[in-house]
């Protein structure tokens, strides 16, 4: 399978609507493998919390946040030059990993409320050179609550933002008004594809009240050339060795295999 590469209109949408949708970043078999890591994976089960994101709906949302990358699949693909390369392209330049989520949306689980990823970490970083990138492992839909973008919202630099449940929220008399000049766009994926969207992208998404899950990986990079305004925090960041697909799989492999033998050894 060839690498995916961005093409001059892919590049212009991002910079003019602040994403773009990567078909088949991730293949069949890839895909089934982490889905099977999601479930079996006893290191991520003990380490996964839940954010409650809407004040009084009490629904909740499962994730697990992890700062550095590791020896797991999910950081293999953070690393592969599949998911590093149009990265790179959007940055003109390296890119490096600033946090992973594995997000948990089974159904009856909660959603986000509009916010600008760069919103979160503009104090940690100078320039506002971020971009996230959602790996969908199942079908992100309407119904089970995928990712919503404001088309354009890109370009209204960085918004104030605020507390609320769990999370910080962009400020919701801007966000109205957004709204109404601009276009919500529902970001529906199949499996293996990836959603690249700017820090400063509006982005929200539903609670699943469906009865199919919506496990996704979500990957923050920032330019390798940003400027860290906190000093004591730039060893957080990882450059990117882009792993051929050849390591990627190997790399994946290693992992299941890993769960695999701990899951025999453990006493039942």
């Amino acid at each position: 399978m060839s690498y995916p590469i961005l093409s001059t209109a892919q590049i212009q949408q991002f910079a003019e609507d602040g994403y773009v949708i990567v078909e088949n970043l991730v293949d069949t078999e890839g895909v089934a493998l982490l889905l099977r890591l999601f479930q079996a994976d006893q290191e991520l089960v003990a380490r996964t919390g839940s954010n409650k994101n809407h004040e009084g709906d009490g629904l909740v949302t499962p994730l697990v946040y992890s700062e550095q990358l590791g020896d797991d699949a999910y950081s293999a693909l953070a690393r592969s030059r599949r998911l590093a390369g149009p990265l790179e392209q959007l940055f003109g330049g390296e890119a490096s990993h600033y946090y992973t989520l594995n997000m948990m949306k089974t159904p009856n689980t909660g959603g986000w409320q509009w916010h600008q990823d760069y919103g979160y970490h503009y104090q940690q970083f100078l320039y506002t050179d971020y971009i996230s990138v959602m790996v969908a492992l199942d079908p992100a839909t309407r119904a089970n609550g995928c990712l919503r973008v404001v088309k354009g919202s890109n370009r209204l630099g960085r918004l104030e933002h605020e507390t609320s449940g769990s999370q910080l929220i962009a400020n919701r008399e801007r966000v109205r008004i957004a709204l109404d000049h601009m276009e919500e766009v529902s970001c529906e994926l199949s499996p293996g594809s990836a959603l690249y969207f700017h820090g400063n992208t509006l982005h929200a998404s539903d609670a699943n009240l469906s009865d199919q899950s919506r496990y996704s990986l979500v990957y923050s990079f920032v330019a390798a050339s940003n400027v860290w305004v906190v000093p004591e925090t730039p060893n957080k960041c990882t450059r990117l060795d882009k792993l051929a697909d050849e390591g990627l799989a190997k790399a994946m492999q290693s992992h299941w295999e890993r769960v695999q033998s701990s899951s025999r050894s453990t006493p039942t």
